[in-house]
């Protein structure tokens, strides 16, 4: 079955993304319907974090995530097969000579889940070597498939979370840009609990530990779907380099990264990845949001 549904993805990459888009959007309403776990999970958050929105807004702002996030299943096809022209063509790298000055520095590329977060690494691997960290799949044949499409052009070092950080930090020594996704409930381990939208979470300190540890300086880089009427790209945005981090102590940069990444969800909130539980991790005496 798994080898069936790798070939539609490949069958489908070869369609134009407008018409790759609507499917996947159509695909996301599906899911929406057929996913009553992933449903509550996302609305849990939504509620969480947007109190003030009315129930029926909710649910619309739901409905448009598992729309972009069926885009984004569909669309992987494009990252693991295109050719780089036409990733180039699809995907716009804005701000890329901020990176270009770091070249040979050791860097930490903060990446927020966004819905588009492959077509911004897969965009950033045509100009620069990178070193990411993955969780490794329960089907081998996907991972695979996944670990292949996004090493294809020979300058990314995938390392499983199960292998630690030791070797992506050899990586990022010897030039690569360290491709980092902090905001994901990892349990209470080397985490504290700041606040995400007002709701107290679980937050690994990783992000400034191993600027620390490394002297690397952290770029962000936040990759977004823009859709016009019938024309659709994605632009991955390098941000300006986090200048005096770390520094204000472990909970004091926790505080600093999850502040910024609620700026960028509130640019465009629907693409932020909300089917994940976020709040799992309560803080002792705390009952399960979900």
């Amino acid at each position: 079955m798994t080898y069936l549904v790798i070939a539609a993805m490949w069958l489908l990459h070869w369609l134009p993304l407008p018409l790759l888009a609507l499917l996947g959007r159509a695909l996301g309403l599906a899911l929406y319907a057929l996913l009553p776990e992933r449903r509550h999970v996302t609305l849990t958050n939504l509620g969480l974090c947007f109190p003030q929105l009315s129930g029926a807004e909710k649910s619309a702002l739901a409905r448009r995530h598992f729309m972009v996030f069926g885009r984004s299943i569909l669309e992987l096809g494009l990252w693991w097969w295109a050719s780089p022209e036409r990733i180039r063509r699809l995907v716009r790298l804005e701000g890329g000579e901020k990176l270009a000055a770091y070249k040979g520095h050791p860097v930490i590329l903060l990446v927020p889940h966004f819905v588009g977060i492959d077509a911004g690494a897969m965009r950033l691997l045509l100009e620069h070597g990178v070193v990411a960290i993955y969780t490794r799949q329960k089907n081998r044949v996907f991972e695979a498939a996944m670990n292949g499409g996004r090493n294809r052009f020979g300058n990314c070092d995938m390392v499983s979370r199960q292998e630690g950080t030791r070797k992506a930090l050899k990586a990022m020594k010897a030039g690569r840009f360290f491709h980092y996704s902090p905001d994901m409930d990892y349990g209470p381990k080397e985490s504290v609990f700041v606040p995400f939208f007002g709701v107290q979470t679980a937050t690994i300190t990783g992000l400034a530990r191993l600027a620390k540890l490394t002297g690397a300086t952290v770029i962000p880089l936040v990759t977004r779907m823009e859709s016009r009427g019938w024309q659709t790209r994605y632009v991955a945005s390098v941000g300006e380099p986090w200048a005096e981090f770390p520094g204000d102590g472990e909970t004091g940069d926790a505080r600093r990264l999850n502040a910024f990444i609620e700026r960028e969800v509130l640019k465009s909130p629907e693409q932020y990845y909300w089917l994940h539980k976020r709040f799992k991790t309560r803080p002792a005496g705390e009952q399960g949001v979900y």
